[in-house]
C-alpha cells in the first residue's frame, strides 16, 4: 500500500450500472456491468475519461449497494441497465493498494484507521478505481486499486 494522502476532488460524470447484490455475486455483477457499458457509452458518442471504478453506498455486509462504471466527458442517456451517475466533489483520503482484490478489505480497514488517526471521519460513500485491468492470465500481485474515502 502507498502512503495515504488527503486530496480535494472535483465531481465527475459517470456511466454506471447500479445494483444491490450479495457480496458473493459481486464478480458476476461486475462482469455483467462491464459487458454492457462499452456499447452504450460508445453508441452515444460519450468518451470514457478514466479507468473503471466501483462506488459503494454504506458498509459492506452480506450485500453491497453499489454502482460500477467509468468516468465520462458528459452524462449518458439511460439505456437498459446503464444510467448516468457521478463521482462526488469532496475531500478524500486516498491510497493505492497493490495486489489481489482479496486484500481490499484489509486495505480499506487500514485506510479507515489512518483517517481516524488524522482526527477525521469517513462517510457512507466510498469508491475504488481499478488502475490496472484484470485479466485471467495476470499475476494478482500486479493489480493496483486506488481507494477513495470521503472524509469530514
Amino acid at each position: 500500500m502507498t502512503t495515504p494522502e488527503l486530496l480535494e476532488v472535483t465531481a465527475r460524470p459517470t456511466a454506471v450500472v447500479r445494483g444491490t447484490v450479495p457480496v458473493t455475486d459481486l464478480p458476476a455483477f461486475f462482469d455483467r456491468a462491464y459487458s454492457v457499458l462499452p456499447g452504450t457509452v460508445s453508441g452515444q458518442g460519450v468518451t470514457v475519461t478514466g479507468p473503471a471504478f466501483a462506488l459503494y453506498r454504506g458498509p459492506l455486509t452480506t450485500t453491497a449497494d453499489l454502482e460500477t462504471g467509468f468516468p465520462t466527458d458528459r452524462e449518458v442517456t439511460p439505456d437498459g441497465d446503464v444510467v448516468a451517475g457521478s463521482l462526488p466533489a469532496c475531500r478524500v483520503a486516498r491510497v493505492v493498494h497493490a495486489g489481489s482484490f482479496d486484500g481490499l478489505g484489509a486495505a480499506w480497514q487500514r485506510l479507515g484507521e489512518w483517517v481516524a488517526a488524522q482526527g477525521l471521519r469517513g462517510g457512507d460513500v466510498f469508491w475504488e478505481v481499478y488502475l490496472t485491468e484484470p485479466s485471467p492470465d495476470m499475476d494478482p500481485a500486479d493489480l493496483r486499486t486506488e481507494l477513495n474515502m470521503p472524509v469530514i
